[in-house]
């Protein structure tokens, strides 16, 4: 027997049970998938309806990013349809603005809120889930807004793939020393698992593709690894840290630890060593923060602003709330000290959301609650083709089988078995023939050459008449209203190519489809730069 729980929304039936769920990433994705499957017979019926708000139509499996930065697996394949794995559930593409729980309503701006008179949509509900993820968390870096680019999104893995060739096309092609050495210097901020997956996928990639470069060699590109603290990659533990520093220098990357990133303005990266480096890509992986929709919520927060929660994966203090994942702040029940809470990575994320669903269910039906337990087992982490780093259960692996382990785990984590067989036709098609090597920056502005070929022709006040008789004479090129060999200018409005950082204008809101990225057992409210990515599924059970 499905209750109501006494919905105050206008815009639902009042005998249908809506849950709303706030982002469709882990969680949120998750969540609703295991309610769609429990609670079958009542959505069919119509008693209970789910509800997911989610800014983009997919979820993105971030451990995939590195190698979709790289080549090694389609963008496409990388990210999960919401519409197609919930096919029982409404799927709203927008973005939730503020949230009432006292009314239990959610204001939701979506595509067509600009364009509509009725301003941002209002929706009612009975349960709510929060599971918005969370956000690049950037310091006031001179520069850093301007020309750093981030690593959360599969658009941004894709344009810091098209933009890296882009800085290679250019230094091979300008005859400026410094804009060469700009362009072949790569600097990554953050030793967690973004940031060295990352490079370490990237170098590889554009290692092998200057062999396809006449005048660039391998060891002219230099790739920077700026770490505030004494180690990277915590997770693995010190032995494999220590590990992973000499692999990545034995292939020529600068790894600095217990240094900062001090200006980014002009395109010269100041580190706190007082190292300067011109360089036309910073990538910036230090960090992440909540959803900024946590702050227009009526919920409590702890002192990072994520929802404070029990350990059954309710909100604290608040009826009919949920919340998990990256957004969450939720006890860990076997750690051995107390007040410990547990890491914001994948691992913890999929396994909350299946006791979560079941708790929601349990709550609808007045049974009890089970508390959410799971003792953390490990991570793996790619430094590149055939390289990694893991620690499982106490074990050490490093090399091949490292990097066997951490390909094998991840195929079996990816959502559907649409994406687990395209992705293993990726790998194996891969190995038997060569990389690609093509850059498509031009998706990033695809109306450009339309815009620039039906832009109005120049005045002719605007073409110089040449004083010979003949000049009027000469055959007009293909372009009407066009001067003689020139090329039509573009139009004022069409977009020019920024070749020194990916283009496209900024993303807004949350994570896009809530989608976490905050690494193993990193703090989250930590300043110093370390990076704390989400582990999204790094960890193994």
């Amino acid at each position: 027997m499905v209750t109501a729980a006494n919905p105050r929304g206008s815009d639902k039936a009042p005998d249908r049970v809506r849950v709303l769920i706030v982002g469709g990433g882990y969680v949120g994705m998750y969540t609703a998938l295991h309610l769609q499957r429990q609670l079958r017979a009542e959505m069919r019926s119509g008693a209970v309806e789910v509800v997911v708000v989610t800014p983009d139509p997919y979820m993105t499996y971030q451990p995939f990013l590195p190698e979709a930065a790289a080549g090694n697996i389609s963008p496409r394949h990388v990210v999960v349809p919401l519409r197609r794995v919930l096919d029982h559930c409404r799927v709203v593409i927008g973005e939730v603005t503020s949230l009432d729980h006292a009314k239990r309503t959610a204001v939701v701006s979506t595509l067509a809120t600009e364009e509509e008179a009725a301003g941002p949509l209002e929706l009612g509900y009975d349960e709510l889930v929060l599971a918005p993820g969370s956000v690049s968390r950037t310091l006031p870096v001179p520069g850093l807004a301007d020309h750093g680019i981030g690593f959360k999104t599969v658009e941004e893995a894709i344009g810091l793939r098209n933009h890296v060739i882009e800085q290679m096309d250019i230094a091979s092609s300008t005859r400026d020393p410094a804009i060469r050495d700009a362009a072949l210097t790569f600097v990554f901020v953050g030793g967690g698992y973004a940031g060295v997956e990352a490079l370490g996928e990237l170098e590889d990639m554009a290692r092998y593709t200057s062999r396809y470069y006449h005048n660039i060699r391998p060891e002219d590109l230099k790739w920077v690894l700026v770490e505030a603290t004494d180690r990277i990659l915590p997770e693995v533990g010190e032995e494999m840290g220590r590990y992973t520093v000499r692999e990545l220098r034995s292939r020529n990357i600068d790894v600095r630890l217990e240094t900062r990133l001090e200006s980014c303005a002009d395109r010269v990266a100041v580190l706190s060593d007082g190292s300067r480096l011109p360089t036309r890509t910073l990538v910036w992986t230090a960090g992440v923060k909540p959803a900024p929709v946590l702050a227009a919520t009526d919920l409590p927060r702890d002192a990072r602003g994520r929802i404070r929660c029990t350990p059954q994966l309710t909100v604290e203090g608040v009826e009919h709330a949920w919340a998990a994942g990256d957004a969450a702040a939720v006890p860990d029940v076997t750690a051995d000290e107390p007040g410990r809470e547990c890491a914001p990575n994948a691992q913890h994320a999929v396994r909350q959301a299946k006791v979560l669903a079941e708790n929601l269910v349990a709550s609808l039906r007045g049974r009890p609650l089970r508390r959410y337990a799971h003792k953390y087992a490990g991570s793996v982490a790619s430094l590149g083709l055939h390289r990694g780093v893991a620690h499982i259960y106490g074990r050490k692996l490093k090399g091949f089988p490292a990097w066997f382990m951490h390909r094998t785990y991840h195929l079996s984590r990816v959502p559907t078995f649409n994406r687990k067989a395209r992705v293993m036709a990726e790998w194996t098609l891969a190995g038997l023939f060569k990389r690609e090597i093509v850059s498509l920056g031009s998706l990033e502005h695809p109306r450009a050459e339309f815009a620039l070929a039906a832009s109005p022709p120049p005045r002719d006040t605007d073409v110089t008449a040449d004083s010979s008789p003949d000049a009027h004479d000469t055959t007009p090129d293909t372009t009407p209203g066009t001067a003689p060999g020139a090329s039509p200018a573009p139009p004022a409005g069409a977009p020019a190519r920024d070749t020194g950082r990916p283009g496209g204008p900024p993303r807004s809101g949350g994570t896009p489809g809530g989608t976490g990225d905050a690494r193993d057992g990193e703090d989250t409210s930590d300043t110093r730069g370390a990076d704390n990515r989400k582990d999204n599924g790094t960890a193994t059970d």
